[in-house]
């Protein structure tokens, strides 16, 4: 009985000794992915663990429950990013996967499981590409034509476009009915439908994304989509339903356009494998037995809007039962050139919603005010008689004059119209196109009257739509400015998250690069971008050309004219290419962006040196949008040439730190070498000794050499003071744009001076984020003051987000992303309590502070299996595991 006793004892010590808990599986960082495209992938997971530190871990893969491939009992910390090391998977294969942890003791968790799906082999499919309409029937343009404006310029223009067939530009539908004759146990489908496309089963809809596939070169790189549909698949007979739109694959509209591009028609590929319970198979995919039909969505384009009659419809179209005999045969396309690659990227979704907050009625229009800027569309619910037109007018910004909505300054005409079939109440929303706006206004039709003779709409709202990848930051603290600050930010950021990141959610729709480095940071505290980065960076590698050279903007949609070289080809926006690797492996310990694109990071700093004499570079924007009593655009307060060779300087340092990191020692030796070429370049030319100042004194010139690493030890110091002279100078208020705000604000920030970052932030005037805030905004504005035009919805002046996580809460990764780092709160200004969080790989950062009584009262969070190094406003500093922890000092 005592042994019986003595053995229920040790069993519970050890239970207790280690109360682990493993969460959250990853492979390739996701959840159960199901196009895994890299064969020998990368596992990791979190534990739930409160002073525990992994010692020890065992992986093992299994398919249909036979090992593949097992770790053994592996002596490693590690959680994340940890190596498959067997034989290449197979491509389109499913794997189980288990994992299990021990401490140092021997203690050991629960094995926990999860599952993976390998991205198809689609070099050898069946599946075409098809339409209703080849290339070379269409007539198009194909290729990129720098055009745009509301209306044709010249005669050349029209005559291209009206010689283009109209089919080309329609939206169609696409059906197949097939038949399953067993019991299903698993229905796996790939499809790709450009520009965008709508996949049903049954005519259910497959998946709650929109706007799918992600936007690309389509010359260069086809996403395609996977999802798994067995549960919408029956015994028996099933259909298959795809309306395709034109996206910016085939941006040809007529109404408001910043650009003229197209790469071919509407045009779908898919590829299907259902799987039976009994181990046989089946795979449908588009070929010639496929039909199609016009879709009631007679119009639309990315830039234009969309129109739809809803008299078009044909009831239950994408269900088995529906006779398809009066549609036509597609005919078949050819492959778009680019490679078809698995989409890994979150996609685009319907967020949010709002109702409206105000109803005006002006002559026969009605305006409702939304009270949020945001990316969209309406949504509506009507009813009235069978062919009466409601048309959608939406804008961020509402006429002076009349009161109704202006798109003015956003880009315009885009407008939406709906045609009623007369049944009941029918509702609508746009499907392939979307809009910044705050406003909608409605006309043709009455609001909430029952008695009218025409259409009456019941209900409207404005869908926010932006990219669905999961929220991973929260920041609150004492100073309202700061809060609502952040959200306008963070309302902007969603806005212009889409396939890409893009200037404005209007008048562009562009991915202006200079953001996913700028505003890199803010980005990565915010939300998990694992899958965005390594986008942005497939996105770059099909922009650049032979010579290494980047461009501005990716997707490269747009073609710039010689005189508009500027806009074509600058540092602070191709640099992207070099610094995002480095952000992407500072907050995720993952290095494989720097390994795979090391020869564009090369690249780039080889066509900045074409471009170089004497290892100065001049061309480019500068430090866009900086403030000062000019007019806002090209920068005005700081030579080009400080700025282009400041990053010039930058690009080749950060690539000879990524060659040493890769052990390639001639490349490490060479860009080191013309680093110090173009450091002493720099500083030969800009450098003024006798009154320490760079370039023109300016506040982006002297915070530009600091932050990059370019002034000399002895004179740092004095530059600095000359830096915060100027900021004297000012008010208190910078002068920086778009590129110079990051570097003032981490210059001060990382160097003693968050007490005056504070003062420059905490006021209500231009410049600065409180103004945006006394004037309302709901997201940040592309000028520091709105009302002096373009755009409202920009988040390019948010580098502020960075200094509230990084400073004011002090979280800073130091190891393998967030395996050990710091939290180095900053009590600054009459902040009284902060509380903010950020979720890692490893599981989430609390810190949450306040002043009390003379003292600094701290409380963190610290993930499992992760190490936290406190430093206290005090100086004291300590390093703690895994779990919460409080601490306290005098102030």
């Amino acid at each position: 009985m005592k042994k019986l006793i003595a053995s229920i004892c040790l069993l519970l010590c050890a239970t207790v000794a280690f109360p682990v808990k493993i969460q959250n599986l990853y492979c390739e960082m996701r959840h159960e992915p199901l196009n895994v495209e890299n064969l020998t992938p990368r596992f990791g997971w979190k534990l739930a663990a409160d002073g525990e530190y992994q010692a020890f871990y065992q992986i093992e893969v299994l398919q249909n429950g036979k090992t593949i491939w097992n770790s053994g009992k592996k002596a490693s910390g590690q959680s994340q990013l940890v190596p498959y090391t067997g034989k290449p998977l197979e491509k389109g294969k499913r794997y189980d996967w288990t994992v299990k942890v021990w401490n140092m003791k021997g203690n050991g968790t629960d094995e926990a499981s999860s599952y993976f799906d390998m991205a198809p082999d689609l070099s050898q499919t069946k599946a075409k590409w098809i339409g209703a309409i080849t290339r070379e029937d269409s007539n198009l343009p194909i290729g990129r034509r720098d055009f745009h404006g509301p209306s044709f310029k010249n005669k050349e223009n029209k005559d291209v476009f009206d010689r283009v067939n109209p089919l080309a530009l329609k939206s169609i539908m696409l059906r197949k009915s097939f038949n399953t004759p067993k019991e299903i146990d698993k229905a796996i489908v790939h499809v790709s439908g450009l520009g965008h496309y709508n996949l049903s089963i049954n005519g259910e809809k497959v998946s709650k994304d929109v706007f799918t596939p992600v936007w690309s070169d389509y010359d260069k790189t086809v996403y395609y989509n996977t999802y798994q549909v067995d549960t919408l698949l029956e015994k028996g007979n099933n259909a298959i339903g795809v309306v395709l739109g034109n996206g910016f694959y085939n941006a040809m509209g007529n109404r408001y356009r910043k650009l003229w591009i197209s790469f071919g028609p509407p045009t779908l590929f898919l590829e299907m494998h259902i799987y039976y319970k009994d181990g046989t198979s089946d795979t449908i995919v588009s070929d010639e037995s496929w039909k199609y039909a016009l879709s009631p969505i007679t119009f639309n384009d990315i830039y234009g809007g969309e129109d739809y009659d809803a008299r078009l419809e044909q009831k239950n179209w994408n269900k088995s039962d529906f006779s398809d005999s009066n549609w036509s045969p597609v005919v078949m396309q050819g492959a778009p050139k680019g490679t078809l690659r698995p989409q890994q990227i979150t996609s685009v979704r319907k967020m949010k919603e709002y109702g409206a907050v105000t109803m005006s009625k002006i002559d026969t229009s009605y305006v409702l005010d939304m009270k949020q800027n945001l990316s969209g569309y309406p949504a509506i619910k009507v009813k009235g008689k069978k062919g009466q037109t409601i048309k959608l007018t939406v804008g961020e910004l509402l006429n002076p004059e009349t009161g109704k909505v202006s798109q003015k300054q956003s880009g315009g005409p885009h407008t939406y119209s709906y045609t009623l079939k007369g049944e009941g109440i029918e509702e609508w929303h746009p499907e392939f196109t979307y809009y910044g706006f705050q406003y909608i206004q409605v006309d043709g039709a009455d609001m909430l009257t029952t008695e009218s003779d025409r259409p009456v709409v019941l209900d409207i709202k404005s869908h926010f739509v932006y990219n669905s990848t999961p929220e991973r930051g929260h920041f609150e603290c004492s100073n309202e400015i700061f809060n609502k600050a952040h959200e306008i930010i963070k309302n902007a950021v969603r806005s212009n998250m889409h396939s890409v990141f893009t200037d404005c959610p209007h008048r562009e729709k562009l991915g202006w690069l200079e953001e996913t480095h700028l505003n890199g940071p803010g980005l990565l505290y915010n939300w998990d971008m694992t899958q965005f980065y390594p986008k942005i960076m497939q996105d770059i590698r099909d922009a650049q050309d032979a010579g290494g050279f980047i461009p501005t903007i990716v997707p490269q949609y747009v073609v710039f004219d010689e005189s508009l070289d500027v806009f074509h080809d600058s540092p602070e926006w191709g640099i992207a290419a070099i610094i995002d690797p480095w952000l992407y492996y500072k907050f995720y310990g993952d290095d494989s962006l720097i390994k795979n694109y090391f020869d564009v990071m090369k690249g780039y700093v080889n066509h900045m040196t074409s471009r170089s004499t004497g290892y100065i570079v001049s061309h480019g924007l500068g430090d866009w949008y900086d403030y000062g009593e000019h007019r806002a655009g090209f920068s005005k307060n700081s030579p080009v040439e400080v700025s282009a060779t400041a990053h010039y300087y930058y690009a080749a340092h950060l690539v000879a730190e990524a060659a040493k990191m890769l052990g390639k020692s001639g490349d490490e030796k060479k860009y080191r070498a013309l680093a110090n070429h173009i450091r002493n370049a720099f500083n030969t030319k800009f450098f003024n000794k006798e009154t320490k100042q760079y370039g023109t004194g300016s506040q982006f010139c002297n915070a530009v050499a600091i932050y990059m690493g370019l002034v000399e030890p002895e004179y740092k110091q004095a530059v600095m003071e000359n830096l915060k002279a100027d900021i004297r100078k000012h008010g208190n208020r910078l002068t920086t744009g778009d590129v110079g705000n990051r570097y003032l604000f981490q210059v001060l920030a990382l160097n003693g001076e968050n007490e005056l970052m504070y003062l420059m932030h905490n006021h209500t005037d231009a410049p600065g984020y409180g103004f945006q805030v006394k004037y309302g905004v709901t997201t940040l504005t592309e000028q520091w003051d709105p009302r002096k035009g373009a755009s409202w919805n920009h988040f390019m002046m948010g580098q502020i987000d960075e200094w509230f996580f990084r400073s004011l809460a002090g979280i800073e990764p130091v190891k393998d992303g967030f395996k050990e780092f710091n939290i180095q709160p900053q009590p600054v200004g009459d902040l009284k309590w902060l509380k903010t969080s950020h979720e890692t790989l490893y599981g989430k950062i609390v810190v949450d502070w306040k002043r009390e009584n003379g003292k600094f009262l701290l409380s963190v969070e610290v993930p499992g299996n992760t190490r936290a190094n406190v430093i206290l406003p005090d100086g004291s500093k300590r390093t703690v595991s895994s779990g919460k922890h409080d601490f306290e000092c005098k102030l």
